[in-house]
């Protein structure tokens, strides 16, 4: 007889939500995304009624979009990476709870609203001009060291892991999260990007910058990228800081 398992889902709307279970027959290699696609596919619950299809938000099942995140058992992750029976491994049980992250306003189900971490992207300018830059021919070149440094920041996939996983994060909180800052390293190293680093590094400065930063560290145990975030906020803290010694001398050197 097969293997079968529980997928516990914490579901519904922000007026109305509850848990509901579904059994599903254990397969090999597989992963949450494709478990909730065989549910979408027969929306029977544990209890045999028929209930509505579970949402949820999928794109390019390979760690690369970061719409597929939710917590499982707890943990801030991406469903698309998740596989099932190494989470039954690890836990010595037969169940494993989903639920939305917390930190986003609650749509439907595990579908989550994180436009406020792409606002917060444009506040701190999170791209590069690049107005003429054809005409300009080739750009400057980059050193190897610092080029494989910008590779791993640029694999940040805006999942928000880390928001999630940061206990800053919160409704009483302006802070901007860990992912927004790293990517305000990423752009200020860029040659081009270097031009307009202090408009970056003003939003740093407000309220709700690096120093709203409470050092949990959670933020880098949870990346699915391994992205060094903590790094980036520590660097991000010294420039910052020199930014603001720099306003205060009425200079504008910001590779200080």
């Amino acid at each position: 007889m097969a293997e079968k398992f529980t997928l516990k889902i914490y579901r519904g709307t922000p007026d109305n939500q509850y848990w509901e279970e579904f059994e599903l027959e254990l397969k090999p290699f597989y992963n949450m995304t494709s478990a909730l696609m065989d549910i979408q596919k027969d929306p029977i619950n544990k209890k045999g009624e028929r209930v509505t299809p579970i949402a949820w938000e999928q794109g390019c099942l390979e760690v690369v979009c970061g719409s597929c995140s939710m917590l499982v058992n707890g943990r801030p992750m991406q469903g698309c990476v998740v596989l099932i029976d190494a989470i039954l491994k690890a836990t010595g049980g037969k169940t494993i709870t989903l639920a939305p992250f917390t930190t986003f306003p609650l749509i439907k189900d595990l579908v989550v609203d994180r436009s406020s971490m792409f606002e917060n992207l444009k506040k701190i300018h999170a791209w590069v001009e690049v107005d003429d830059s054809l005409d300009k021919g080739f750009g400057p070149k980059i050193d190897p060291k610092v080029q494989e440094e910008r590779y791993i920041l640029s694999t940040c996939i805006s999942c928000g892991c880390c928001t999630e996983a940061c206990p800053q994060m919160n409704p009483r909180s302006k802070f901007v999260g860990p992912a927004v800052i790293s990517q305000a390293r990423l752009f200020n190293t860029h040659p081009v990007g270097k031009l307009t680093a202090k408009e970056r590094l003003a939003p740093l400065m407000e309220e709700g910058g690096v120093s709203d930063c409470g050092n949990a560290q959670n933020c880098v145990q949870v990346c699915p990228k391994d992205i060094p975030l903590t790094e980036s906020i520590a660097l991000m803290g010294r420039k910052v800081a020199g930014q603001g010694l720099r306003d205060l001398l009425n200079t504008d050197d910001t590779n200080a």
